[in-house]
């Protein structure tokens, strides 16, 4: 499977574009103003220790309180090392208000939630992922041959006993780390060495709340985290950034060298690559498939679901082949799109009911098989009597709809506006209601609105507007207003 990275730069924003055979895989934003802050450390000061949720509130210097729960707060014994077995459930045995804390961010804000923080430590680079107040040495799942797991433990302990960190320190070995040799794995070990000397220092000078350490810009630290086998092609559209990649790659990536090119063509990047549509398309609800069946997709605060249809899609044997078909197309658009869109959390599909146990085994294969190649952790709990597949995607970063998107002012996040006879109607009420206060017969109503109300009241509903300046004896004139929305109204005097 050949990949190409896109990155699009520009003042304000940086894009970067995963494809997967010329496909769309997955996108990442980063605006200026709005950096993502997992990874970065602070020196915070607990506001309010909440034992009914066992959590506390931390300022770190953010727009909003960071949170943390006591279960991501680590105990460290007279030497700096995480006691997992002494932690407590009481929140209350750990903080008090007013007292320091330092802790990394887990969870970038999302909605009007704070970011969300633990004590537990880790500085990642290229192969490895540093942990400082740990002594284990972990190994990603990803990497399946047992012989080349129990070489990078054996390699990763010689290093640590070489540089004098034994007993002092944790890590984890990454996917890319498969294949590499000593030397590589020496010079990453030294770097996150002095990264973490650095951060020490400046957790004894700096006064909560302070920012300790920052993660790497969004285009660096794609270069770091989203290089797997297969990568043919790196493509980014700004010649300072092309620069400072040639310099990280010579320094950490060297496999990549040559593969890391400046797009200078007159079109931008994303549009070269039909980027920009996929993106649109990735904020719909409906999601076409090739066969003529859809998928629908509801984004909600406690979960999101996905409905699945045949649609136009007729089949060509019988009714239970058609329903099948239809849902292993269904899970391998599905899982594209759970990436695209970055939706994390609880997710229920609700897949064509089966009577087929096979067929449903072999949806299942097919959704376990697209979710490998997924950044974010998933967990499938198994399909239900209902036909409903429960699983959950981890969240730590908001969902493109919500980076991109804000609550629609017309309906208001409801999905849907009043009708125009609706509105008519509420109209006509609050006519009634207006000239039973207010008993001066002089004068007459005047009732702004926007064009399709005023059309009805004046058309389809013009008779019940005369029965009502009957009923009340007072004339009632309708003006059209451009720039009101459908349920937007005002009844005056004049």
């Amino acid at each position: 499977m050949s990949e190409e990275i896109l990155i699009n730069i520009s003042p304000l924003e940086t894009r970067v574009g995963v494809l997967e055979n010329g496909m769309l895989q997955e996108v990442y934003i980063e605006r200026s103003g709005k950096r993502g802050l997992v990874g970065n450390i602070y020196k915070g000061k607990v506001l309010r220790v909440l034992p009914g949720m066992q959590a506390a509130f931390v300022d770190v210097g953010l727009e909003r309180s960071a949170f943390i729960h006591t279960a991501d707060i680590v105990s460290l014994n007279e030497e700096g090392i995480e006691e997992r077995e002494k932690n407590t459930d009481d929140i209350c045995q750990v903080l008090k208000e007013g007292e320091s804390i330092i802790a990394q961010v887990t969870k970038d804000p999302i909605g009007t939630k704070g970011a969300r923080l633990t004590t537990h430590l880790s500085l990642p680079s290229r192969y490895l992922v540093y942990m400082p107040r740990t002594q284990h040495i972990g190994i990603s799942q990803r990497i399946e041959c047992e012989e080349e797991r129990e070489r990078l433990h054996r390699l990763v302990r010689e290093c640590v006993a070489a540089e004098g960190l034994e007993g002092n320190a944790g890590f984890i070995i990454r996917t890319v780390a498969e294949g590499v040799g000593k030397e590589e794995i020496s010079s990453d070990l030294r770097f996150l060495k002095r990264l973490w000397d650095s951060v020490q220092e400046r957790i004894v000078s700096a006064k909560a709340p302070a920012s300790i350490y920052e993660e790497l810009p969004l285009y660096l630290r794609s270069m770091r985290d989203f290089i797997r086998p297969g990568l043919e092609k790196v493509r980014v559209d700004s010649q300072e950034s092309f620069l400072k990649l040639q310099s990280f790659v010579d320094s950490y990536v060297p496999e990549l060298e040559g593969r890391v090119e400046l797009y200078q063509g007159e079109r931008p990047i994303f549009d070269l690559y039909n980027v920009e549509d996929e993106i649109q398309k990735a904020l719909g609800r409906k999601v076409p498939l090739k066969s003529g069946g859809y998928l629908i997709f509801d984004q909600t605060e406690a979960m999101t679901t996905i409905d699945i249809n045949t649609g136009a899609f007729v089949g060509h044997r019988n009714l239970e082949e058609t329903i099948f078909k239809t849902n292993l197309e269904a899970t391998s658009a599905i899982g594209r799109q759970l990436r695209l869109r970055n939706i994390g959390g609880i997710i229920i599909i609700d897949f064509i009911d089966m009577l087929d146990q096979e067929h449903q085994r072999q949806v299942m294969r097919m959704l376990e098989k697209v979710l490998e190649r997924d950044h974010a952790k998933t967990n499938i709990i198994g399909m239900s009597e209902l036909g409903l597949v429960e699983m959950t995607r981890k969240r730590t970063r908001e969902s493109l709809q919500q980076v991109v998107c804000e609550t629609c002012p017309e309906c208001d996040g409801r999905g849907s506006v009043k009708t125009a006879e609706t509105v008519c109607y509420e109209v006509l009420r609050e006519i009634l209601r207006q000239a039973r206060a207010y008993s001066d017969s002089s004068r007459s109503f005047l009732v702004l609105a926007s064009q399709a109300v005023a059309e009805r009241l004046l058309d389809e509903d013009s008779s019940s507007l005369a029965d009502l300046e009957t009923f009340i004896n007072r004339s009632v004139a309708v003006q059209m207003e451009p720039m009101y929305a459908q349920e937007e109204f005002d009844v005056v005097f004049r």
